[in-house]
């Protein structure tokens, strides 16, 4: 597996859209978010996919915490999203927590807040465990 440490994480969709991970744990993985005119869809509201990417990106990142990172990679497998209210300014935030950690998959139930902490989305995201191939 390539040295990530000095990776210029300004040039992946985390920089483009500011996502930032704030707490790092195998308890639970915090990333926020500002809202900006990247992030909104013509309506003036947060796109449905932006919140995908943030929750997506909260359980890859902590799924690495659970793997052999010179053996194996953690990929997205599948994730859904509820959108349960709409935001257009301000910051969110995803609070991630696996709920499964298995051999090959990990289940994480990902909740993202606008800063009011009013639920904007519900989101489940599987991440499956794969062997790197030498």
């Amino acid at each position: 597996m390539p040295d990530i440490s000095n990776f210029d994480i300004s040039r992946t969709i985390m920089g483009t859209l500011g996502i930032d991970i704030v707490e790092f744990t195998q308890e639970r993985v915090v990333a926020t978010m500002p809202i900006s005119e990247k992030t909104l869809q013509p309506f003036g509201v947060m796109h449905g996919g932006v919140s995908v990417v943030i929750a997506e990106t909260v359980a890859s990142a902590g799924s690495y915490l659970f793997i052999d990172r010179k053996r194996q990679r953690a990929v997205g497998l599948e994730i859904n999203a509820n959108h349960i209210r709409s935001v257009s300014e301000g910051v969110v935030k995803a609070i991630g927590i696996p709920v499964h950690v298995g051999r090959t998959t990990i289940i994480w139930d990902i909740r993202i807040y606008d800063q009011t902490e009013k639920l904007v989305c519900i989101s489940r995201c599987t991440i499956a465990i794969i062997n790197i191939e030498n």
